[in-house]
């Protein structure tokens, strides 16, 4: 039985329709679907005459360059050259996430939330809308743009497939929604080349992607009698391999692939003002909850995808964290 796709709320549109300068922005280190669904909305409010501009405080991923923009990706708010009238906040848990450098303008410009993610603390100051049951934040911005009558084809499809299929797992993980799945029919119906778009997402590694990926799974660890997957990932390993952190996507998913395994963890070292710390993936499926885990080091998502930042180096943190794992699949049901 088919349903009809939620409604945006009324007040996330007023806010969109009532601001001519628009903002917007979403966590730091921007995976597909939160960079993707800035662009779209950027692409949809620009649709109905609004000067829409995007900004992350890290710019486009490498591995998005091939989308086509609608304006540069700022990094820096004094680039601007006026505040916004209003700030769109996609795909964040809270505030933190967008950076450090959009605090201050955030504390003076008013604010919408939209997100998928569970505990958000509906930090925004005009409109919030949270929805856990949808598959990505790039649905709910298509919604969004249906609402605006914005086409959905061309640039704007594309960001939107690209959002939407990612953090779907090109539409194979437990979130995929039908209305994910008839939002992709409805675009390749569209003109969407799906098949371009794949080769561009997969079909891009780096010599120094593949030299990381075949070191990291050599010395991956399997623990728990199997159904612990862990993976650490120094800085030393990155720096003999000229690897950055964006070659280090997908190996967590990859890990989860191993029979057995119910929970797979990557740990990245990172440095951050001269300090170590670490980097926390988690995977899982059906049941085993991996989010209670990241909860309980100050991270979030979803049950079968989580993260988290700890304070340490990567050794230390699986030491820390593997008591916490356990109660994924020994807590009682």
């Amino acid at each position: 039985m088919m349903t009809e796709p939620t409604p945006v709320p009324g007040d996330v549109l007023s806010a969109l329709r009532r601001h001519q300068r628009v903002l917007i922005a979403a966590h730091a280190h921007p995976d597909a679907d939160a960079m993707g669904s800035c662009l779209a909305m950027a692409w949809a409010l620009r649709s109905t005459g609004v000067d829409a501009l995007v900004f992350n405080e890290d710019g486009l991923p490498d591995f998005l360059n091939f989308l086509t923009l609608p304006g540069p990706v700022l990094t820096d708010p004094d680039s601007l050259p006026c505040d916004p009238d209003l700030v769109v906040c996609l795909d964040c848990g809270d505030r933190a996430r967008l950076g450090e450098n959009l605090q201050p303008l955030l504390d003076r410009v008013p604010t919408v939330n939209i997100d998928h993610h569970l505990a958000n603390p509906l930090f925004g100051t005009e409109a919030n809308w949270v929805d856990t049951t949808m598959s990505s934040t790039g649905e709910m911005v298509s919604l969004i743009a249906r609402a605006l009558r914005a086409p959905l084809h061309g640039a704007l499809a594309e960001a939107l497939y690209v959002a939407v299929s990612s953090d779907t797992g090109n539409f194979s993980y437990g979130n995929t929604t039908a209305g994910a799945l008839r939002l992709a029919a409805d675009m390749v119906e569209e003109g969407l080349n799906i098949a371009r778009l794949r080769e561009a997402l997969e079909n891009n590694w780096s010599e120094s992607r593949l030299r990381l990926w075949g070191l990291v799974m050599q010395q991956a660890r399997i623990l728990e009698d199997g159904r612990l997957a862990a993976a650490l990932i120094t800085r030393e390993t990155m720096q003999a391999c000229g690897a950055g952190r964006e070659d280090t996507e997908g190996i967590v998913e990859q890990l989860r692939k191993l029979a057995g395994v119910r929970v797979a963890l990557v740990l990245r070292e990172e440095e951050k003002n001269g300090q170590v710390q670490t980097r926390a993936s988690l995977r899982s499926s059906g049941s085993d909850n991996v989010r209670d885990v990241a909860a309980q080091f100050g991270g979030g998502g979803h049950r079968n995808a989580a993260g988290a930042t700890l304070p340490l180096d990567a050794e230390k943190a699986l030491t820390v964290m593997q008591p916490y794992i356990r109660f994924v699949w020994n807590r009682v049901r």
